[in-house]
């Protein structure tokens, strides 16, 4: 087949700029070859090199003693005692599921199991982070459903349970909805896989599916920004299969238990040519690839394809050459595709044969870790102007405002299409806060969380990466686990204009400050930049992944408020109503300032609530919404009433930060009070709970009311035709 000729066309439609191109040259002193365009432009995207994040990633605090493994693997790697580690990661898949929702969304999923199964760990729990535009837009309600069902469908059939996340909705995603998934599993602490080649002449084996031509270019459309040709990109939107990914599991599992693994790596992003190239890279050896042993389910594909085709359920592994036939017969057994395709070699080359024809030859090093690194030209994001008075409004309309909202009402119509119990180790259920499951045969539970409020980044990148982070420590805290570390999914628009680049910059330096001042280290992440449509940018949207450690279940802070219990506010309270729930809400305000973060308060808060656990029926932290939708969505949980003292606007629905909501039974309230002021910590009896109507002041509705309007707006807002009995 004749290969297009290389036009600064074909050039710009790679996403690679002239002077990338120019760097080309000089690297291999000739034109490359079309498959070796191919090859660098998907190195060298933003999805796969990191190019305009890099430097400012580096800035991240990334160690502490329980982490096993950092950032540059498939997964970060942090040890829970007892032998044991957890392995996880965040990572997006916008732009493929907003073209084809339910398949970008399923293999985004897919994507980030395999992520965590490629480390030796089996995955345990799954949480996604959702944001959506506007749900009266046009394409909302589709995108929504897609995104749902895809998770739902891909997750259940997998057999993860899905226990925590978010959803919001937001005008600035309309042309761009955000899908990042996270996933966690359990591994021996000394049985870790890493993907670094080791060793001249040993085999690489392509193991899994076989080969199409779907997503072939996916890394590079995930790293451009969306026009009116987004249609035109429908193929590059990969096909997953979960039946197959889980047989996948289990023959990896069993491979990796064999000894035949020396390294091992996940076909995602740029599919065979990032898997092969990382590979060598880590071990300072070149790769030889034969194409024609590629394992394919389409004819007559070309070097170009195979080499970016983004099929799943994929990997690819060096082999011990002695272990090849107990290998093969496993991957037989589990009825998957196991091919020798390859083979190390010492020189730094990437040497791409199909047939008799030599279709790349690279050095190797150059497609990594010399792939371009911009220090990108940015300006810090002007102070915030601040927010004026809020109009009058009662307190109970103030929360229906709230509570009939998409982002804040119940989100039942969504983790009701989710297998929340498989397994049956899941203790906390989506919708509660942090989601926690069992740590299989043991007394130890692990907790999860995603948190980020766009608008305070908006308006504040520093306050707002560190509140990201402070508010997935807080959520932690509140189920009584100690944070143990974090993955952030850093989603932005396009890095090449000044105030994005800002954004980004200010962002980092705040979750950077949080993550130290916690002891909060990243462990793994994602960047997905150029998240805009027609020149219009998302709003920031830097999602941490939080995950903490329950090291005996007696430690759990899982209850319900009852009947009686005390309502007891730890923190203080300013007033603080600038890029507010409510005042978005209720009023479509969106000024002011983010609120501010006192880390050292966010730090000495949450050791108060672990160390007190015991006076406790239930916690949750105070975010968007305040006082008066943490203590709403409290007792509606439990099914009563309650009874704030004050109906103070201010007071209610500020989003002061360093605060938690806790219920108390009568005789626990007086000593956790008693405790909080040896501590110097301030507490405050606020309320309680019990009866059958929510007041506020003097202000009151009806429970029953409330309790049906807010278990039912998210489906009336998108159309949903699932009841909502959750």
């Amino acid at each position: 087949m004749q290969e297009p000729t290389i036009t600064a066309d074909l050039i710009a439609a790679h996403g690679l700029k002239p002077d990338e191109y120019d760097r080309i040259l000089s690297i291999i002193g000739r034109a490359p070859s079309f498959t070796e365009l191919g090859i660098f432009s998907a190195m060298w995207n933003e999805h796969c090199s990191y190019k305009s994040s890099k430097t400012w990633l580096r800035t991240l605090p990334t160690d502490g003693p329980q982490v096993i493994c950092g950032p540059g693997e498939n997964a970060g790697v942090v040890d829970i005692g007892d032998g044991q580690a957890v392995v996880f990661k965040m990572e997006s898949h916008n732009h493929p599921s907003y073209i084809e929702p339910h398949q970008g969304a399923a293999t985004g999923i897919g994507g980030i199991l395999r992520d965590v199964f490629t480390m030796g760990a089996r995955p345990i729990a799954a949480m996604d982070s959702l944001s959506f535009g506007r749900p009266e837009h046009p394409k909302t309600p589709h995108l929504v459903k897609g995104v749902v069902e895809g998770i739902g469908a891909y997750g259940n059939a997998f057999g993860v349970p899905n226990v925590g996340g978010e959803v919001r909705f937001h005008r600035s995603y309309d042309g761009n909805c955000l899908v990042n998934a996270f996933a966690a599993g359990l591994a021996d602490a000394d049985g870790i896989f890493y993907s670094a080649a080791s060793g001249v002449g040993m085999p690489v084996v392509y193991l899994g599916a076989k080969t199409g031509r779907d997503g072939v270019g996916g890394a590079t459309m995930a790293s451009a920004e969306f026009d009116d040709t987004i249609e035109d990109k429908r193929p590059t939107v990969q096909v997953g299969d979960p039946f197959t990914e889980k047989c996948l599991l289990e023959a990896c599992l069993e491979l990796m238990a064999s000894g035949a693994v020396i390294s091992i790596q996940d076909m995602g992003a740029a599919g065979l040519t990032c898997s092969a190239v990382e590979m060598g890279d880590k071990g300072g050896l070149g790769i030889r690839l034969q194409l024609d042993a590629v394992p394919q389910r389409e004819t007559n594909m070309t070097a170009y394809e195979m080499m970016l085709s983004e099929s799943q359920e994929r990997m690819l592994m060096v082999l011990k050459p002695e272990k090849e036939a107990e290998a093969r017969a496993i991957f037989e057994k589990w009825d998957l595709d196991f091919a020798i395709v390859g083979e190390t070699i010492a020189e730094d080359r990437f040497l791409i044969l199909h047939g008799n024809d030599v279709k790349a030859d690279l050095p190797l090093s150059k497609l990594s870790s010399s792939a371009p690194e911009y220090d990108r030209p940015w300006i810090e994001t002007p102070a915030a102007r601040p927010c004026a008075p809020l109009p009058p409004i009662r307190p109970v309309e103030a929360l229906r405002k709230l509570i009939g909202s998409p982002s804040y009402a119940h989100k039942g119509w969504v983790w009701q299409q989710y297998d929340t119990q498989v397994g049956a180790d899941t203790i906390r259920r989506p919708g509660l806060g942090a989601g926690v499951v069992r740590v299989h045969g043991t007394r130890k539970a692990l907790a999860f969380t995603a948190d980020v409020t766009p608008r305070y980044v908006r308006a504040n990148p520093v306050e707002g990466g560190k509140q990201a982070v402070a508010e997935a420590f807080r959520n932690l805290c509140a189920v009584g686990a100690l944070p143990l570390a974090t993955t952030d999914n850093l989603n932005f628009g396009n890095p090449e204009k000044p105030e994005i680049m800002g954004q980004l910059v200010g962002a980092i330096k705040g979750i950077g400050e949080a993550c130290r001042a916690l002891d909060f280290p990243i462990v793994s992440g994602n960047v997905s930049l150029y998240n805009e449509t027609d020149g219009t940018g998302i709003l920031p949207t830097p999602t941490i992944g939080g995950v903490g450690l329950i090291d005996d279940l007696s430690n759990l802070i899982a209850g319900l408020p009852s009947e009686g219990d005390i309502a007891i506010l730890i923190g203080t309270t300013q007033g603080h109503l600038g890029q507010s729930a409510l005042a978005a809400e209720a009023f479509g305000i969106e000024t002011g300032d983010a609120p501010p973060v006192d880390l050292a308060a966010e730090r000495r808060h949450g050791e108060f609530i672990r160390a007190n656990r015991a006076h406790l029926r239930a916690a949750t932290d105070l975010s968007d919404g305040g006082l008066g939708l943490a203590a709403f969505e409290m007792a509606e949980a439990a099914g009563i009433g309650l009874r704030l003292d004050s109906d103070d606007i201010a007071g209610l629905y500020a989003e002061d930060q360093a605060r938690y909501l806790v219920a108390c039974d009568a005789e626990g309230a007086a000593a956790l009070l008693r405790a909080a002021e040896a501590a110097g910590v301030p507490a405050a009896q606020v309320g309680s709970f019990g009866g059958v109507a929510v007041q506020m002041g003097e202000d009151a509705g009806d429970l029953a009311d409330l309790s049906r309007l807010y278990r039912s707006a998210f489906a009336s807002a998108i159309g949903g035709d699932r009841p909502d009995h959750a």
